[in-house]
């Protein structure tokens, strides 16, 4: 007969120590901020430089803010906004749209589309674009008579147009700017064609949706998170860039300030009024870029990026937080005297 040796007992766990002096209360620990010397440092060398700045720009009388104030809603340079932004909202339109198109002939399996849309951006991102605008505003000495007509030859016998009228002054701002746009906006969208998952591809393809659709509906959308950017950054280049029509004699804004102070000799207020107008314009484009973002940011974030009202708000409601953290005459008096030399 065989008999079990019993299981050996379970040992028992030694209790932790709950003496007294083992036991911490966290609450009386007071939290002491890390100090940053040297980002506090570098911040009042900025504050500094900028109060600086601030002081030269009211007691530095050559900036001449009179002649600022006089010039700056004047109608020269109104006028010249109006040129500028028509110039860079139908130069936006005619790039993108061109660049779209330009876009897909990239990605096109088509041997003659890829190599006539490659070649066109190749050209135009080559030449610069005042020589482009150049080009087009002289574009009579080369083609005296534009039309339609028996090919290859110049009988144009259904219509036929003088080319120094047919193309004027702002039609050739126009070409030059749009189509030059069109070669950097096809890259553009291009890359962010490309830098949807394949597997987006595939599976609308597999569902059977048109490929129209699939590329409105499915593809574009989710691009459009990486075109938004560097789009944005394209509009507001144009705004800068519309300045070189001044060559063909465009009373855009920079051309009427340089009208203005080539009579009164005051370059540097109506340089400055130019400045202005133009930041004013960037930041509207940017403000908005912000907010095109954020909408086409929702099918692939799981909280929207806050607003700047919203970062301001919660700014504040933290500030206003903290100041009830800490009750006047200092540490409260409900609580012990907490440990010294602990930090965060």
């Amino acid at each position: 007969m065989t008999t079990t040796a019993p299981a050996p007992a379970a040992r028992p766990i030694a209790p932790s120590d709950t003496s007294p002096a083992a036991r911490i209360d966290l609450g009386t620990i007071a939290v002491v901020p890390t100090r940053h010397w040297w980002r506090w440092t570098l911040s009042a060398l900025l504050l500094f430089v900028v109060a600086q700045f601030a002081w030269s720009l009211v007691t530095n009388d050559r900036y001449m803010w009179g002649t600022f104030a006089q010039y700056f809603f004047a109608e020269p340079v109104l006028i010249g906004i109006g040129y500028t932004l028509g110039l860079t909202a139908i130069s936006a339109v005619v790039g993108f749209a061109l660049g779209t198109v330009l876009a897909l002939g990239r990605l096109s399996a088509s041997p003659l589309l890829n190599s006539v849309a490659w070649a066109y951006i190749w050209f135009f991102r080559s030449v610069p674009l005042v020589v482009q605008i150049i080009v087009w505003y002289n574009l009579g000495y080369l083609y005296p008579t534009l039309g339609l007509g028996t090919p290859f030859t110049t009988d144009f016998w259904i219509v036929e147009f003088p080319t120094v009228q047919l193309i004027s002054a702002f039609a050739a701002a126009i070409l030059g700017l749009g189509l030059h746009q069109a070669a950097y906006s096809a890259e553009i969208i291009r890359g962010g064609l490309v830098s949807v998952d394949p597997g987006q591809h595939e599976a609308a393809a597999a569902l059977g949706i048109p490929a129209s659709r699939r590329l409105f509906r499915i593809i574009l959308p989710q691009a459009m998170r990486s075109i938004v950017p560097n789009a944005t950054n394209e509009v507001i280049g144009l705004v800068k860039g519309a300045s070189v029509v001044f060559v063909i004699a465009i009373p855009e804004l920079f051309y009427a300030v340089q009208v203005v102070y080539n009579r009164n000799s005051r370059v540097i207020p109506l340089l400055l009024v130019a400045v202005v107008w133009y930041t004013l314009i960037t930041t509207i484009l940017s403000v908005a870029q912000y907010y095109i973002e954020r909408h086409y940011a929702r099918g692939a974030a799981r909280a929207l990026p806050p607003t700047p009202l919203q970062r301001a708000r919660h700014w504040v409601s933290t500030q206003w937080a903290r100041l009830g953290d800490a009750p006047p005459g200092g540490t409260d008096a409900s609580r012990p005297a907490p440990a010294k030399g602990v930090r965060a």
